[in-house]
């Protein structure tokens, strides 16, 4: 059974997040590294997606996972291998959770299985934001 989620933004960039997305469902296209965390910190989303870009060295590409949990934010990452990096809209119709951190397990996502699967956003078609896209 789906999650029932809130309103869906789809950002290809982080950068682009505003106040008015607070509490909603953002998915970017951005990596998850430490980068991402002040605009994270700055809207508080109900779940942040970012693309796992490959985890890289020391796991620079996941690092913002763990940094936003210990806010109590919730942040998932999509594999490079299911979702193009820089793509909002592919991370949502195609990512595959492949890294969650507590507060986001908290939710109840899955790593291992496709990201729009485990959310249900409850709106038709249009009912998304497709700010910076």
């Amino acid at each position: 059974m789906a999650i029932a989620a809130p309103v869906l933004v789809l950002l290809d960039s982080v950068t682009q997040v505003e106040f008015r997305h607070a509490a909603q469902l953002v998915v970017t296209g951005s990596h998850g590294g430490a980068s991402v965390v002040p605009y994270a910190r700055a809207v508080r989303a109900w779940l942040y997606v970012f693309n796992d870009a490959g985890v890289g060295k020391d796991g620079a590409g996941i690092a913002a996972l763990d940094l936003l949990d210990a806010d109590g934010i919730a942040a998932v990452a999509v594999a490079h291998t299911s979702a193009r990096i820089g793509e909002a809209l592919d991370s949502w119709e195609h990512g595959v959770v492949s890294h969650a951190n507590c507060a986001a397990a908290a939710l109840g996502l899955a790593v291992g299985l496709a990201l729009r699967g485990q959310v249900d956003c409850g709106q038709g078609p249009g009912g998304r934001q497709q700010d910076g896209l």
